[in-house]
């Protein structure tokens, strides 16, 4: 990939740079950070590197909407998890809080200029269908259809997507961080019991730190959705960091990954977080990682060349004559690693030919269906 490609990367790495950026410059970095939701992040390090004297004045209207922005998906996600959090404490369970979410509730620098699409909460697989009744009664409803519905129910690690009926918000309900399918098999019962309680919440926890990194790669290199690949590497990138200045950390990360049969996507989110942003991965850690988890021979080399594409912002300015190919091999790739070939065929040739199929009906019966400004046009007296 040419030096475009990764220019986000390269900054994101080095913030230092920003401040001798020329405009063209500039205007590449600001369309790729708000494709990959990036933008935020920009302004966070520009100010804790007091850069902003050094930003050309056309820029700094972006970075503050960037700013405004996030601070505002902050405020948004602190106000439903409060509500989430009380309506599920009637259940007498560990709620743990996931992904971003659980970056604002414990505070976490990952949080700083992040923007979210949804909320991940946990409860143990006992708990899902009452869990599931309280947030009906608020309002909490799935909107998938009856094939998704029995798929995500019977086969899956969470609910189909939950939305709010007035605040449209939506919610992911996880009993496990993998489908019961996948070839990888975490167990829950070890994050529940690692998990960190979160002050001022009863019922409220957030995975331990190296669970919380084990999770964060084993989304971004175990699914088929790289359209936030960027941010999510930038997570990952963060909570090293942060992490990372404990020693205790380190030492027990690789061995926390192998327990929790997740070393593969460890050693991805270690040598592409060290490739791509310069994350400072002790050596003994990296070797560690990929005596375990390193792939046999030339699929190392492919994958390496299979996630340079596929990570880098979801911009024209990053995609070569290779990408579209990459993705759609990390995609077949993904739905192998979720379940074995007897389900997943049929699986696949229900999304590629059905799922169309009833999604036109669908829009066509809501066409068809009459509208309250038709219905009294049409009574309307002459």
């Amino acid at each position: 990939m040419d030096k475009q490609a990764t220019l986000l990367f390269s900054l994101l790495a080095r913030p230092q740079k920003l401040a001798d950026l020329d405009m063209p410059t500039w205007d590449v970095l600001i369309r790729q950070a708000r494709n990959a939701d990036l933008l935020g992040r920009v302004y966070e390090l520009v100010a804790e590197h007091q850069l902003f004297d050094a930003v050309p004045l056309p820029v700094r209207p972006h970075l503050l909407s960037a700013r405004r922005v996030a601070r505002r998906h902050t405020a948004m996600v602190g106000f439903e998890l409060g509500n989430l959090l009380g309506i599920l404490a009637k259940l007498d369970t560990p709620v743990v809080v996931l992904k971003g979410a659980a970056y604002v509730l414990a505070g976490l620098p990952a949080a700083a200029g992040r923007v979210f699409s949804d909320i991940d909460l946990m409860v143990a697989k006992e708990h899902l269908d009452e869990a599931e009744k309280l947030l009906k009664i608020q309002a909490w409803v799935a909107s998938a259809d009856s094939y998704d519905d029995k798929y995500y129910r019977k086969w899956m690690h969470e609910l189909p997507p939950l939305q709010h009926l007035k605040r449209h918000t939506l919610l992911d309900l996880h009993h496990a961080i993998l489908p019961q399918t996948a070839r990888l098999k975490p167990d829950s019962d070890k994050l529940f019991a690692a998990a960190v309680p979160v002050d001022g919440y009863p019922n409220a926890f957030v995975l331990c730190p190296q669970d919380m990194v084990l999770h964060s790669a084993t989304h971004l290199f175990h699914d088929d959705e790289f359209k936030h690949g960027a941010r999510d590497l930038v997570d990952l990138d963060t909570l090293l960091r942060y992490f990372g200045k404990d020693d205790a950390f380190w030492q027990s990360l690789v061995s926390r990954g192998e327990t929790m049969d997740l070393s593969r996507p460890l050693y991805y989110a270690l040598r592409f977080c060290q490739r791509l942003l310069d994350t400072p991965v002790p050596e003994l850690v990296m070797a560690q990682a990929a005596r375990l988890g390193r792939p046999v021979g030339p699929l190392a080399w492919l994958m390496d060349k299979l996630f340079e594409r596929a990570l880098p912002a979801d911009h024209p300015m990053c995609v070569d004559s290779f990408t579209p190919l990459a993705k759609w091999l990390l995609y077949l790739r993904s739905h192998y690693l979720r379940m074995p070939f007897h389900l997943l065929i049929p699986h696949l040739l229900h999304k590629a030919f059905i799922s169309p199929i009833n999604a036109r009906r669908m829009e066509k019966k809501a066409e068809n269906r009459p509208t309250i400004e038709g219905l009294i046009a049409e009574n309307k007296a002459p």
